[in-house]
This record gives C-alpha cells, sequence and structure tokens, in this order.
C-alpha cells in the first residue's frame, strides 16, 4: 500500500514546495471553474451541464465570454508550465466549441455536450506530473502560443459579428 506517488508502505509524502502547493491551489480553482462553466448543473437522467450553455444562448456575446473563459483555463495551464502541445490541444478544444457554438440551435446544444474545459481539465491533470520538468524558456513559448490562439479566437468571433451586421444590413436594403 502506498500513502502517495512515489512513496513506499509506512513513509509519508514529501511536503509540497510553496511552489507546488499554490500551483496545486491554481488547479483547483481552474477546475473549479470547468466544472462550474460545464457541469455544474444536474439534469434528470444523471446527466450534467454547466452555464457556459446557457451563456452561449446569448447571441454573439454569450459565445465571446464563454471563449474568453474557456482561454483563461488554458493562458493560466501555460502559466503552470503545461507543454506547447498541451496548449495547442487545449485550444483545439476551445476552437471547435467556439466555430461549433457559433452555429444558430445546434451550436447551443453542442456547447452542452462538448464540454471544452472538462476536457482541458483533463489533458492538464495528466501533464502535471511532468510539468515540474518543463523550463523557463518553454514556458514563453506556450504562453506566447495560447496568446496567439486567443487573439485569433477573438478575431473569429470579431469576423462573425460583423459578417452577420454586413447580411442584416444588405437584408435591410434589399426590405
Amino acid at each position: 500500500m502506498t500513502n502517495g506517488p512515489g512513496t513506499e508502505r509506512g513513509e509519508e509524502s514529501p511536503p509540497l514546495s510553496e511552489e507546488a502547493a499554490l500551483a496545486s491551489s491554481e488547479v483547483d480553482r481552474l477546475r473549479r471553474l470547468a466544472t462550474l462553466l460545464d457541469s455544474s448543473i444536474p439534469l434528470p437522467g444523471g446527466m450534467r451541464v454547466g452555464i457556459d450553455g446557457f451563456i452561449g444562448l446569448v447571441p454573439f456575446v454569450g459565445d465571446a465570454i464563454g471563449a474568453s473563459l474557456s482561454t483563461y483555463i488554458v493562458i493560466k495551464a501555460a502559466q503552470l508550465g503545461a507543454s506547447t502541445v498541451l496548449l495547442l490541444r487545449m485550444m483545439l478544444n476551445v476552437l471547435v466549441e467556439v466555430i461549433v457554438g457559433a452555429v444558430p440551435l445546434i451550436g447551443d446544444l453542442f456547447d452542452f455536450a462538448w464540454k471544452a474545459n472538462n476536457r482541458n481539465m483533463a489533458l492538464l491533470d495528466r501533464h502535471l506530473p511532468q510539468s515540474s520538468r518543463e523550463g523557463k524558456t518553454k514556458q514563453r513559448l506556450a504562453t506566447a502560443v495560447v496568446i496567439l490562439l486567443a487573439a485569433f479566437i477573438l478575431l473569429l468571433i470579431v469576423l462573425f459579428v460583423a459578417a452577420l451586421m454586413l447580411l442584416f444590413g444588405l437584408i435591410s436594403l434589399l426590405v
């Protein structure tokens, strides 16, 4: 029987360093946010949904808010030392949610089912034991990649809103 990872019977786990304790606290906070966004509301039949799906029901603004909160989790993962590959996978989850979520009705249902934030926390949890091996250079590169991808998502949202405004403007000219 073990008391924790890497300990033998009868040995106590070494105390966490201050940095590790802060990282653990940050991960717990991110996990609570992901749960709130994706699975905080129980439904009959055992299914759970979160507020992200409801936020996404608000035209234009809802998708932008949801994407921002999801991107926040990815940015924090970068600050915790997540690898560039992991951050790209996390941003892909967010990007899928943003693109499909922008489709009226179908996208709203998809937002309830996809749960990008829970997926990203599962990815981060699998990565954390290795994160202590990440160097500062990789962390800076990963943060830059996340910021660029977040800017790309924001650009997609702005272009989508602009296209809708243009479409409505053209329709009003025809009517």
